[in-house]
């Protein structure tokens, strides 16, 4: 399968399986009916730490040496350029975590460094759930999400699913998305989580129809501009 194949094979899912008006909704707890009948045995969600994302905002301050202060935006590449230490990535890390890489390196530069961040504008986290779902839609991810407790906060899946190839679109640039193949089935009878799969702010989750074909366990699709904007418009109208 060649990546022309593989980028039609990935269309033909976005447009088949979006479907129904989709709308905006804050994440909420399952109901009672959802949680008996549909949800397996899930482990309780951790505290949702933020991580940051290409545009956000972030204020650097070093304590003992102001003159190096900075307010920088995370880049589409998810870099940061510092005084202090140059190119950093921290785009997938928390503020602690970004702090820490940054403190590794001010080290070298600076003696006894005290580094502070504070976030001053950031984007909203969220996931899209779409194809055979009972309320396709963009969701606020306010709390750590896997793609079977996604499905079940847009109401679970319709009869027509294909719940053994569920497909998680990750945006890795502006041009390239990577896929992922999930298989689901398993999960709904038994609560084993070894198939599922932990989310991050932008991921596009895709339940296809039965009668969907099989595909590679890992693909990478190019080109993806277009598609993946008109998917993601269609969710938040």
């Amino acid at each position: 399968m060649n990546f022309r194949e593989l980028f039609l094979i990935g269309g033909w899912f976005l447009i088949l399986c979006v479907s129904g008006q989709s709308q905006t909704v804050p994440s909420s707890p399952l109901s009672q009916n959802q949680t008996n009948a549909e949800a397996p045995r899930l482990k309780t969600p951790q505290p949702f730490r933020y991580r940051l994302n290409p545009g956000d905002v972030v204020d650097i301050s070093y304590r003992y040496t102001p003159e190096f202060n900075q307010t920088v935006t995370v880049q589409p590449d998810g870099f940061v350029t510092l005084q202090i230490v140059g190119e950093l990535k921290v785009a997938g890390f928390t503020l602690e975590e970004a702090r820490n890489k940054i403190l590794e390196t001010a080290v070298k530069r600076l003696k006894d460094p005290e580094v502070n961040l504070l976030l001053r504008e950031f984007q909203k986290p969220f996931f899209v759930v779409s194809g055979e779902v009972a309320q396709p839609g963009k969701f606020e991810m306010n709390q750590d999400m896997t793609a079977l407790q996604a499905v079940m906060l847009a109401g679970g899946f319709k009869d027509s699913a294909k719940t053994s190839q569920i497909l998680v679109f990750r945006k890795i640039n502006s041009q390239t998305a990577e896929v992922k193949l999930l298989d689901l089935k398993g999960i709904k009878k038994t609560g084993d989580l070894e198939n599922d799969f932990a989310l991050e702010s932008g991921d596009m989750i895709l339940v296809p129809r039965n009668m969907i074909t099989k595909v590679e366990r890992y693909v990478r699709l190019i080109n993806l501009p277009s598609i993946f904007s008109s998917v993601l418009q269609r969710a938040t109208q």
